[in-house]
């Protein structure tokens, strides 16, 4: 059964959907999407055909990602006539035969394991793959490009600053391989607003806080999704830590609605950050959440060498979402209900 089949996963489409004002506006556009087999891109990409299928607002909705066949086993026959899939790896220039009015660049190396195996394609990724659409954007003269980078940027910060505004700026040791991913998150979104600077391509950046949902890819080992699957397989949670760790998490149609909602009627330029007011908690508390809903139980464990490698020391990473909120969007997925979401929507995939 696929994703889009689970009758809780279309509600979710169908709440992420009302929550974004002016979609009307997308009528009769092109929109890319890279990392479209991904969490965030997936979501986004089942929520635009969605939306085109049930108003008939003729979007075009190029999903792009590196392998045709994982784009095909990921949407099956779910698109309808809005959907084109896109083979493209952003190392490579973007040299499409359409031209699309906007552009999502939401394609990265995005978990630990990644990171750990992968550091210099991660870097070269995020660096590579903005500056290839970016020129692709300048080229075909896009209305808008949407960088999603990651409140990972952040870095560490003083125990004083309880919530990262946009105009906050941590530290992230230049030295440490696991800096791939923040670091040239960093670069990539200086890129972006050189790009405007320089080229007048319009851009905005935004920072996903920890996400999660149904959708999760298999090659994802991030720890929320390790907990998930962990209970439906059966099994008690496992913690390499004793996960005190504070963190803001936001359920995968939040994080849609509201990259949306920037794309519409952010400021040119600017970033936000993406994060639910109702879904902060550590690490431990979020096991606990997902060993509640499905009657497991947490159990704490001493990590090895593999897994120190890939865990991040950032104490807390909470994300002051303040000016996303001014634009109008609200968040509707607490972490109880988002995470009951998730677990309901793989139940139903896996009938």
């Amino acid at each position: 059964m696929y994703l889009y089949e689970s009758d809780v996963y279309n509600q979710d489409l169908q709440t992420a959907i009302g929550c974004v004002a002016g979609l009307e506006a997308l009528r009769g556009s092109a929109v890319l999407i890279t990392g479209a087999t991904g969490l965030i891109g997936s979501f986004l990409t089942d929520m635009l055909v969605a939306y085109d299928r049930d108003t008939g607002a003729g979007i075009t909705v190029y999903a792009s990602g590196r392998s045709k066949k994982r784009l095909e086993e990921r949407f099956g026959q779910s698109g309808g006539n809005a959907l084109r899939l896109v083979e493209y790896d952003v190392n490579t220039p973007a040299d499409f035969p359409f031209s699309a009015d906007y552009i999502i660049h939401a394609a990265s190396n995005a978990y630990p394991a990644a990171f750990a195996g992968d550091p210099v394609g991660t870097i070269m990724g995020n660096i590579l793959g903005a500056a290839n659409l970016l020129d692709y954007a300048k080229s075909c003269g896009a209305k808008r490009f949407v960088f999603v980078s990651s409140g990972e940027v952040y870095g560490r910060a003083p125990e004083s600053v309880r919530a990262f505004r946009e105009d906050f700026s941590g530290y992230v040791d230049p030295t440490q391989p696991r800096s791939c991913y923040p670091a040239s998150k960093r670069a990539a979104e200086t890129l972006c607003v050189s790009y405007q600077a320089q080229y007048g391509t319009d851009a905005v950046i935004v920072r996903p806080c920890h996400t999660y949902g149904p959708n999760a890819t298999r090659q994802d080992n991030r720890a929320n999704v390790q907990f998930v699957n962990s209970a439906l397989a059966g099994e008690d949670i496992v913690l390499n830590s004793p996960g005190l760790q504070l963190r803001s998490y936001c359920y995968v149609a939040d994080c849609a609605s509201a990259i949306l909602s920037v794309m519409l009627k952010g400021k040119s330029g600017e970033a936000y950050n993406i994060a639910n007011r109702e879904a902060t908690a550590t690490i431990a508390g979020f096991a606990r959440e997902v060993a509640a809903y499905t009657g497991r139980k947490v159990v704490f464990s001493v990590p090895d060498a593999a897994a120190k490698a890939q865990q991040t020391f950032i104490p807390h990473a909470v994300l002051d979402s303040e000016k996303l909120y001014s634009l109008g969007w609200a968040g509707q997925y607490p972490l109880k209900k988002g995470v009951a979401h998730t677990i309901d929507a793989l139940r139903n995939q896996q009938k």
